[in-house]
């Protein structure tokens, strides 16, 4: 068909828009960060209210990613692509404008929902469009690449609106860019759907599941202030695990399920989605404490911690193409047992941070090193996620490794935080107060938080060596061969 053969001409333009649009949805979880301190001040917002700036969009983002995947499917990739896109530029705008805390936080859960809707359709987009082997893994390189340098750029963004413009700005930049890539969509993007497929929503698992994740990730990121052993924690995760296991129970019976679990028998993916949980729970939290450290211990400046973080940037985009070289002459195993190498090293060496530091003597080196290890784990777990799975299903694929980032970010964020402030409060029970004092044990809850992402980053190096199978890898390799001989098809 003329139409497909234009298409297919032109995939690597739509591939741009594509990144360009998960380049949103990473940046919104990141660029609120060092604006914060402005959103509170302008709004009026109390010290517990103001981490529901970033909340509020995790919790939509982790809790709506499967159903968001299985819209995909059944409606129309492009479809439910152009109406997440939509949405997050409409909630981008009402957020600029809030009022108070609570129009602000609300918007913020919308852009979530949006994100959630747009992540995995994009995804699978990309997925449907590369044929698997060396096309997709370049794809996949620069998805990866686009997506962890978006947390970087995050926050090098919002220190720069921050201190010019406004914190508006910050929710604002989303807009043009949301509503120029929905636009350009029907151009550069053909409709794909399930059509195999039962078209059946499974509104009970779904309902289920999205309660459920909703619920883990408010009891997660809500504990610090509540409490690990409060009432409030121990109800939430055991209602979020009750309605889980209602969701397992309902999908086990439905005739077209939201998740059939018959695609775990494949140990790559559920491999790939372990370890990427384990990779979520590293690296957000790392951004996290080395931003604290810069601004708190350090005495940075918002745009001074945003610039600081430009070298991570551009690393993780080489190292992302690296990766996507590398995986298609020796396999996506090896490369991601390096990147989870080279993660866990890099967090050592951040836990090594000092009161009296600076960028050139604590951050740069653990930076990059840790930008290289991004680079190679993002890539690689999200090929391994999506490698063999069948096209009707491609959209749950995607779904499920967001999802497993996102909730191991959360996860490990709340883990770490909780490690950090209780390190903090012990060094400051027996001291006098002093602000030499304080910025020391500040620093040492840091130290500890980083000495914790470490252990993370290598169970994430254990299983992907036990979980992975090398049989897998080897044959990604060989398809990629293949289809290096054959000619590109029209």
């Amino acid at each position: 068909m003329t139409d497909r053969r234009e298409y297919l001409e032109r995939r690597w333009i739509a591939l741009i828009l594509l990144c360009f649009a998960q380049f949103i949805v990473v940046l919104d979880a990141s660029i609120v960060n060092v604006a914060l301190p402005s959103i509170g001040e302008a709004l009026d917002f109390s010290q517990n209210n103001l981490a529901w700036v970033i909340n509020a969009y995790v919790l939509t983002f982790g809790g709506f990613l499967l159903l968001g995947g299985r819209l995909a499917d059944l409606l129309g990739r492009r479809r439910v692509f152009i109406s997440g896109l939509l949405l997050v530029a409409a909630a981008s705008l009402a957020a600029g404008f809030a009022a108070n805390e609570g129009q602000l936080i609300a918007a913020r859960a919308a852009q979530g929902l949006g994100a959630a809707i747009i992540s995995p359709s994009a995804l699978s987009i990309v997925a449907n469009t590369f044929s698997d082997g060396t096309e997709r893994n370049k794809a996949l390189g620069a998805w990866g690449a686009i997506s962890g340098a978006a947390g970087a750029a995050g926050v090098l963004l919002g220190g720069i609106l921050t201190d010019g413009p406004g914190w508006e700005w910050v929710l604002w930049i989303n807009v043009p860019v949301a509503l120029v890539v929905a636009a350009l969509a029907p151009r550069l993007i053909l409709e794909s759907r399930s059509e195999t497929a039962t078209r059946h929503f499974d509104t009970a698992g779904a309902v289920s599941v999205t309660a459920g994740l909703s619920l883990l990730v408010y009891a997660i990121v809500d504990a610090n202030d509540a409490g690990w052993g409060s009432t409030q924690t121990l109800g939430l995760l055991a209602l979020s695990a009750a309605l889980i296991a209602a969701f397992i129970a309902i999908e086990l019976r439905s005739q077209a399920p939201l998740v059939p679990f018959r695609i775990f028998r494949l140990r790559t993916l559920t491999g790939a989605n372990t370890v990427g949980l384990l990779v979520g729970g590293s690296l957000f939290a790392m951004f996290f404490f080395i931003t604290l450290y810069m601004q708190q211990v350090l005495g940075y400046s918002p745009i001074e911690a945003g610039l600081s973080y430009l070298p991570l940037a551009l690393m993780i985009i080489v190292a992302s193409g690296v990766a996507a070289q590398l995986v298609t002459r020796v396999g996506f195993k090896p490369v991601l047992a390096i990147g989870m190498a080279l993660i866990a090293a890099a967090l050592l060496w951040f836990s090594q941070v000092s009161v009296d530091g600076g960028f050139l003597s604590d951050i740069l080196g653990p930076s990059l090193l840790a930008a290289a290890g991004l680079g190679f784990a993002f890539v690689t777990t999200t090929i391994a996620a999506v490698s063999g799975v069948r096209e009707q299903e491609s959209g749950l694929a995607s779904g499920l490794i967001n999802t497993s980032q996102q909730i191991g970010g959360a996860l490990g964020l709340a883990v770490l935080a909780t490690i950090a402030t209780s390190r903090t409060d012990d060094v400051l029970a027996s001291a006098t107060g002093g602000r030499s004092e304080v910025t020391n044990a500040l620093n040492e809850g840091f130290q500890a938080a980083f000495v914790g992402g470490a252990g993370i980053a290598l169970l994430g190096l254990v299983l992907t060596l036990v979980l992975i199978r090398s049989r897998d890898s080897r044959a990604h390799v060989q398809l990629g061969a293949r289809a290096q001989e054959q000619p590109t098809k029209a």
